[in-house]
């Protein structure tokens, strides 16, 4: 299977299923002598994690973030530098149900259409949870377009569904689960997201 592996110069490989012992990639290609430890890694994995609210995935992982080489004494060595994120809260039997069904939504029957095999526990590599390895990979790369160029990434929700969102601050966009960069109208954008969820509720 093909696929693992992004980039060029900065090269990342990822790992791991969503029900194995753990998720982790090899980044290859991080110069040497960025001060990189793995708190500069968490803060970035915190913003993605499941169980942080009812729109994303309720399943409770830590996301704790082990750095297994390429650092020294607090600075990158200019070697692979390996990461993994330890799976610990994954109920197999949970999806024992749908061994023999594909989810509608889900890569479950292309992937196994493709490869003639799939991990139907989560969806082994075509889990959303692929990702985590993801966002530690950019982490890094942040981290080095910021100190050596003075490159700041930043992102927040521009629209939810026909609702456009006006612009406020930067600073918003933690504050909300929904990652807006506008405090006005989150109830609104909350039904939007569930029709069915009464205004007076939506408002708490």
């Amino acid at each position: 299977m093909s696929g693992n592996t992004l980039g060029t110069l900065f090269c990342v490989t990822s790992f791991g299923e969503s029900h194995g012992p753990a998720m982790g990639c090899v980044v290859d290609g991080c110069p040497p002598g960025l001060e990189l430890s793995e708190a500069d890694i968490q803060h970035e994995l915190d913003r993605r994690k499941p169980g942080t609210s009812r729109h994303v995935s309720q399943r409770r992982e830590p996301d704790t973030v082990e750095i297994l080489s390429g650092v020294f004494e607090g600075r990158t060595t200019g070697t692979p530098i390996g990461l993994l994120i330890r799976n610990q809260d994954q109920r197999s039997r949970d999806y024992a149900n749908i061994a023999e069904t594909f989810r509608p939504g889900h890569a479950d029957y292309t992937y196994w259409q493709k490869y003639g095999i799939r991990d139907y526990r989560g969806g082994g590599r075509q889990s959303a949870r692929e990702t985590a390895v993801r966002v530690a990979a950019g982490a890094i790369a942040k981290k080095w377009l910021r100190e050596r160029y003075g490159v700041v990434i930043r992102g927040h929700m521009t629209a939810l569904g026909p609702n456009a969102i006006r612009f406020e601050s930067f600073e918003h966009v933690d504050q909300n689960r929904t990652r807006p960069s506008s405090t006005s109208s989150s109830s609104s954008w909350t039904r939007c997201a569930n029709p069915a969820i009464p205004a007076a509720r939506a408002s708490r």
